[in-house]
């Protein structure tokens, strides 16, 4: 069996245990943060399933990097997810987990060919949506001049933010919010783009598919009117006229009238 054979095999067995886990590492982000009231011992086993699932995608990139062929050319082409392993080590704050979790579930769901592009962006809106959410109220709910305290509050600012409608009814005051504001602009400027783009591009598809089969149907037409002008021309040599068959009730005058 080839490295890349073994490469493509070990994505394929991990992709759906790799969701699952991106899916445990979203209730346990969630969880301390909607019930603010969560003990040390649920706070505990939280971060341990975050840094559990966090290790999973870890160790899925160093497994898919020793079974590449061109090592150097896989770092090249996964430099996003390299960072978003690194991410966590260099400063271990809950929030650099979410984003380089998220990094890592993006780039893994991407090479699943079975993905289609719309399933793909409706959950990035939707997991964007939620993390955001849930990120600018960790960081907001015990700020003294914020007005984000509550997960409403949090979910309503989100969706206006990505929308990029802002109506500034709740806004961050902090400088870890602001960051997140900006990440959730970004992304949701990002995400209408890729929307757009790709109903343009189904657009222009259908308008080429139709160009093509009418270019199609007249190189037909065109071909058939040859094979009946070289018919033609066929009968009218075999008739032994200069291009126009002549007429048999005519011929036959000629052959009996009297000399």
């Amino acid at each position: 069996m080839s490295e890349e054979s073994a490469q493509a095999r070990w994505e394929l067995l991990t992709q759906r245990p790799l969701l699952v886990l991106a899916v445990a590492f979203a209730l346990g982000y969630a969880v301390p943060i909607v019930d603010s009231d969560a003990g040390r011992p649920v706070t505990l086993t939280c971060t341990a399933v975050e840094w559990v699932v966090w290790g999973a995608f870890a160790t899925d990139y160093l497994v898919r990097l020793a079974l590449a062929r061109e090592r150097r050319a896989f770092v090249r082409d996964h430099w996003l997810d390299l960072c978003a392993v690194i991410l966590p080590i260099l400063q271990p704050l809950r929030l650099l987990r979410l984003v380089s979790t998220l990094m890592l579930v993006g780039r893994r769901a991407r090479m699943a060919s079975q993905i289609r592009l719309t399933t793909y962006v409706g959950g990035a809106v939707v997991g964007l949506l939620m993390f955001g959410s849930l990120a600018v109220l960790s960081v907001e709910r015990d700020s003294p001049n914020g007005n984000i305290k509550t997960l409403g509050d949090a979910v309503w600012w989100s969706f206006t933010t990505m929308t990029t409608v802002g109506y500034g009814d709740h806004a961050p005051t902090t400088g870890m919010g602001r960051v997140i504001a900006v990440g959730l602009m970004l992304s949701g400027i990002a995400l209408l783009g890729v929307v757009t783009a790709n109903i343009a591009a189904w657009f222009i598809s259908r308008f080429e598919k139709d160009d093509v089969e009418e270019r199609r149907q007249t190189a037909a037409i065109e071909e058939l009117a040859a094979q009946v002008q070289a018919l033609r021309a066929e009968v009218a040599a075999l008739a032994g006229g200069p291009g126009i068959l002549p007429h048999p009730l005519s011929a036959g005058s000629e052959e009996h009238s009297p000399t």
